[in-house]
């Protein structure tokens, strides 16, 4: 059972001149993605009783996904308003401030579930506190459990207090992740001055056995101690770029995950095809999901082989 901890949210995504509310947030997004591509997922974080908070279940529920672990909370969900540019990108503004997750405490954190195959983590939820030492500690649990975890910063600089702080807990998880992966934007803000190559030896020196570096419709890299791999992007009629970056996630974990790969020295015996194939799934999987407006990952059915 893979375990995603972080954010969730309503995205209000422009919509002929209003905003359209639909659920959002990184980390939920890669459980639905990942609870949509058949894997075995389980979700964790605060839920508000609001109807937000109902509609985030809801879509829980369609997609498989387990959110049994989630705390029922009074407060407001957060509310993401998307800015949309000339070629569908998006930027987002926050509002978070005493919504259902922001005072998520380590002390209100469940055990680790026995059953937990790896726990992915990322996305706003690391940034400001308490909710970022929650997400922290039970990383820490995880890593003392020999249980492998990805970490996706998905790095908004608006939303940042503390740059000091930010970069501080990035690089412990840095050290306790053994999948890291860096879209172009977190490279500008992490490590401004290293080359693709470079950044993924300095990760990978560092402890983690498989960094991804992507780059938009450029496509991405992955990396290993042994092996580094391209994969260009699929062809897709651009709607927005909403969860594209959190599908391309779950489509590399859901792979690796049916390879057997997140057990035991997996991700360190990864071969060519093995890598190949999660780079080709997450590539899938981000394409639909930019082709559509909103964070709607796509079902396994609905990718081409």
């Amino acid at each position: 059972m893979i375990l995603c901890c972080g954010e969730s949210l309503i995205d209000m995504v422009p919509d002929q001149g209003a905003y359209r509310p639909l659920p959002g947030g990184s980390v939920f997004n890669t459980a639905i993605a990942l609870g949509r591509l058949g894997a075995n997922v389980r979700y964790l974080w605060p839920l508000s009783e609001d109807r937000f908070g109902a509609a985030l279940r809801q879509m829980l529920d369609d997609s498989h996904v387990d959110w049994a672990l989630c705390p029922a909370t009074p407060r407001p969900t957060a509310l993401a308003f998307v800015h949309l540019g000339e070629a569908g990108e998006a930027e987002y503004s926050f509002h978070d401030e005493g919504s259902a997750g922001r005072n998520f405490e380590p002390a209100a954190l469940p055990n680790l579930p026995k059953d937990t195959e790896a726990l992915f983590i990322g996305g706003i939820s690391l940034v400001r506190e308490p909710c970022g030492g929650a997400v922290e500690e039970l990383a820490l649990r995880a890593a003392q459990a020999g249980v492998p975890i990805m970490l996706d910063p998905n790095i908004r600089p608006g939303f940042i207090e503390s740059e000091t702080e930010t970069r501080a807990r990035l690089g412990r998880l840095m050290r306790l992740a053994q999948i890291v992966k860096l879209s172009q934007a977190d490279r500008d803000w992490l490590f401004p001055d290293l080359g693709g190559d470079e950044l993924a030896e300095e990760i990978l020196g560092r402890g983690a056995k498989l960094v991804v570096l992507t780059s938009g419709a450029e496509g991405a890299a992955a990396y290993t101690s042994t092996l580094r791999r391209e994969r260009g992007s699929e062809a897709a009629e651009l709607a927005d770029t909403i969860g594209a970056g959190d599908s391309f996630n779950a489509g590399l974990l859901a792979a690796l995950s049916a390879q057997g790969a997140l057990s035991g020295a997996g991700l360190g015996a990864l071969d060519e095809a093995a890598l190949d194939d999660a780079m080709a799934l997450a590539a899938r999987a981000s394409a639909v999901t930019v082709s559509r407006p909103g964070a709607n990952p796509p079902w396994r059915h609905e990718l081409p082989e």
